[in-house]
C-alpha cells in the first residue's frame, strides 16, 4: 500500500497491474530498482516505469506468462523438488547435511534480497566485507588471443548486467585507490567502466548512446590479450586510478569535460593488443611494429592505432556525436596521452612538469596537456599505491611477463634486457630501484600540485619501498647464510690428517662457485 501511494501516478498508468501480478520497476535512468516501502516518490517530470512481467500468478501453474519469462514451469519444478526431498528422506532416514546447508543458503539469499535497498547485481552478489576468493593472477594461461566463444560469453553476461543499478557502496569504493580489482570478473569490470562514463556525465554531455558505449567497451575487452600483466584487468586498474584521481583532486571544477573524457578514454585504450614484449624487444627483433613505426614507440603507436580502429566503426564510436573540432581535439589528446606511457619519455615529461609547476595555470593549454600526460603516467604505474594484497599479485604478473621476454631473447639470440633476467634480479631488487628512482619522484611532484594526494598515493608508495627494502635485506642475509654454511662444510679441516686430493678438488670447485655468486 505504501509503495502504491508513493507511485500513484505510475500505477494509474498501469491499471492492469493486480495483487497477484509480478512486476519490474525502473527508475528514470532505466535501472531496475527494488519495490519497497523506502521507495522515493516520483513526479510527472520524473516517472518510474512499471513493467508487468506476469499476471495472475496465484493461478495454476503460476501463469503461462511467468513460465515463458523464466523458461520453465516453477510450479512443476517445486513439486518435483518436494518429491525428491521425500525420496531422499525415505532412503537416508534423515535429511542429509548438504540439504540443510542448501536450505540455509536459500534462506540467507531470500533475507538479503528482501532487505536490499536497491535491486542491484553488483550489490546483491558482491559482499565487499568478504574478499577471500580472488582470481588467480595467472588466469592468462590460455591462448594469446581471446576466442570468439570466450568473448561472446562475457559479452552476454555484461549486457545482462549493464542496466542494473550499482550500489552506493560500490560507487564510492570505485573512487578510491584502495579498490581491489582481483574481486571482479571481466563482465562486471565492463559494468564498472560504463559507470565511470555515466558518473562523469560523459553520456549526457557528449550524447553517447548506451548501446554504443557498451559496444565500445566490448571491443576494447576483445582487443586486450591473455598475457600476464598488460591485460584487460590492467586496463581497468589504470582507468580506475585515473577515475579516482579525477574525483580526489576535484578536476571536474578545474578542467573541462573534453579533457576528462580524453584522459579516461586514453586509460581504457592505453595498452590495446599488447603481446607481452616491450619496445626494446620489438626493436631488437625487428618486428612488424618496429618496422612500421621506425623504432619510435612501436607499442604505444600500435595501441593508438587499434583504439581508433575501434572508434572508426559507427557502432562503437563513442565520439560520433561530437563536432569536428571536438573530435580533432579528442584525437590529438588521446594520442598524446597514450604516447606518454612510453617510459623512454619519462624523464623528458617529468622535467617539463617540474619546470611549469611553480606557475601552473589550469587556463594554460600547454600546462594542462603536460598534466594530462603526468596523470596517465601515474595511473599506468600506480599499482604500488594500492594495498599490498592488491599490489603484490600484480608484481608477480609483471615479473612473469618479464621472464617470458627474457626467455624469448635468449632463445632468439637477442640482447637480454637486464631487469627482466631472472638470473640477475629478484622480486625485491626489481622494485626498490623502480620505486625509489621512478615512482616516488613522479608521485611527489604530482602531490606538490595536489597536496591531498600525499596520503592517498605518496604514503602508500613510501610504505611499499620500505617493504621491498626489508625484503631485499632478508634475501641478502639468506644468501650469505647459505654461502657461509656451504663454506663451513667444505673448508673445515678434519683434525689429525691431511685433506685428500678429492676433498681439495671439491673445495676448489665450490670456492669458484661461491666467488661467482
Amino acid at each position: 500500500v505504501c509503495v502504491c501511494r508513493r507511485t500513484r501516478n505510475l500505477f494509474r498508468s498501469a491499471a492492469e497491474a493486480g495483487p497477484h501480478d509480478i512486476l519490474k520497476l525502473y527508475n528514470p535512468r532505466g535501472n531496475i530498482i527494488n519495490i519497497c516501502p523506502g521507495l522515493e516518490p516520483n513526479s510527472p517530470d520524473s516517472l518510474y516505469k512499471l513493467e508487468v512481467l506476469a499476471a495472475n500468478c496465484h493461478s495454476e501453474p503460476l501463469g503461462v506468462q511467468l513460465s515463458g519469462a523464466v523458461g520453465f514451469d516453477l510450479s512443476s519444478m517445486e513439486k518435483r523438488l518436494q518429491g525428491l526431498e521425500k525420496k531422499i528422506l525415505f532412503e537416508a532416514t534423515e535429511t542429509p547435511a548438504v540439504v540443510h546447508e542448501m536450505k540455509q543458503q536459500v534462506d540467507l539469499f531470500r533475507e538479503k534480497l528482501e532487505s536490499m535497498e536497491h535491486l542491484s547485481w553488483l550489490g546483491l552478489f558482491k559482499d565487499l566485507s568478504e574478499r577471500t576468493q580472488k582470481a588467480s593472477p595467472f588466469y592468462h594461461k590460455r591462448a594469446l588471443r581471446k576466442t570468439p566463444e570466450e568473448c561472446e560469453h562475457v559479452r552476454e553476461k555484461y549486457l545482462q548486467m549493464s542496466s542494473l543499478e550499482v550500489s552506493e557502496e560500490v560507487r564510492q569504493y570505485l573512487k578510491t585507490p584502495t579498490f581491489d580489482n582481483w574481486y571482479w570478473e571481466d563482465a562486471e569490470i565492463m559494468v564498472l567502466l560504463q559507470l565511470m562514463y555515466s558518473d562523469l556525465d560523459f553520456i549526457t554531455t557528449f550524447k553517447i548512446s548506451p548501446e554504443v558505449l557498451q559496444q565500445f567497451l566490448f571491443e576494447v575487452y576483445r582487443r586486450y590479450n591473455n598475457i600476464p600483466f598488460h591485460n584487460f584487468k590492467h586496463c581497468f586498474c589504470v582507468t580506475q586510478m585515473m577515475y579516482g584521481l579525477i574525483w580526489l583532486t576535484d578536476l571536474r571544477t578545474k578542467m573541462d569535460s573534453i579533457d576528462l573524457l580524453i584522459m579516461l578514454t586514453s586509460a581504457v585504450c592505453h595498452d590495446l593488443d599488447h603481446t607481452g614484449y616491450n619496445n626494446t624487444y620489438q626493436i631488437n627483433a625487428r618486428t612488424e611494429l618496429a618496422l612500421r613505426y621506425n623504432d619510435i614507440s612501436p607499442l604505444e603507436n600500435h595501441h593508438c592505432a587499434v583504439a581508433f580502429e575501434i572508434l572508426e566503426k559507427t557502432e562503437s564510436n563513442i565520439f560520433r556525436n561530437v563536432t569536428t573540432d571536438q573530435y580533432k581535439r579528442i584525437r590529438e589528446g588521446i594520442i598524446n596521452c597514450i604516447l606518454a606511457t612510453d617510459m623512454t619519455r619519462h624523464s623528458d615529461i617529468l622535467s617539463r612538469f617540474q619546470s611549469i609547476l611553480p606557475t601552473f595555470d589550469f587556463n594554460n593549454k600547454e600546462h594542462k596537456d603536460v598534466l594530462m600526460m603526468i596523470l596517465i603516467k601515474v595511473s599506468d604505474i600506480s599499482n604500488e599505491a594500492r594495498p599490498m594484497e592488491v599490489a603484490e599479485p600484480w608484481l608477480d604478473c609483471l615479473l612473469q611477463e618479464f621472464y617470458n621476454q627474457s626467455d624469448a631473447e635468449k632463445l632468439e639470440g637477442l640482447p637480454v634486457t637486464p631487469f627482466m633476467d631472472p638470473e640477475k634480479i629478484t622480486k625485491p631488487s626489481s622494485q626498490t630501484g623502480f620505486i625509489g628512482f621512478v615512482l616516488l619522484p613522479l608521485f611527489i611532484e604530482l602531490a606538490n600540485l595536489f597536496p591531498c594526494l600525499e596520503q592517498h598515493i605518496v604514503d602508500p608508495v613510501r610504505k611499499a619501498l620500505s617493504y621491498y627494502t626489508e625484503m631485499e635485506k632478508a634475501y641478502e642475509r639468506e644468501k650469505k647464510n647459505r654461502a657461509g654454511s656451504m663454506f663451513l662444510v667444505v673448508v673445515a679441516p678434519s683434525s689429525g690428517h691431511r685433506p685428500s686430493h678429492r676433498a681439495l678438488t671439491t673445495y676448489r670447485i665450490l670456492s669458484h662457485f661461491l666467488i661467482q655468486c
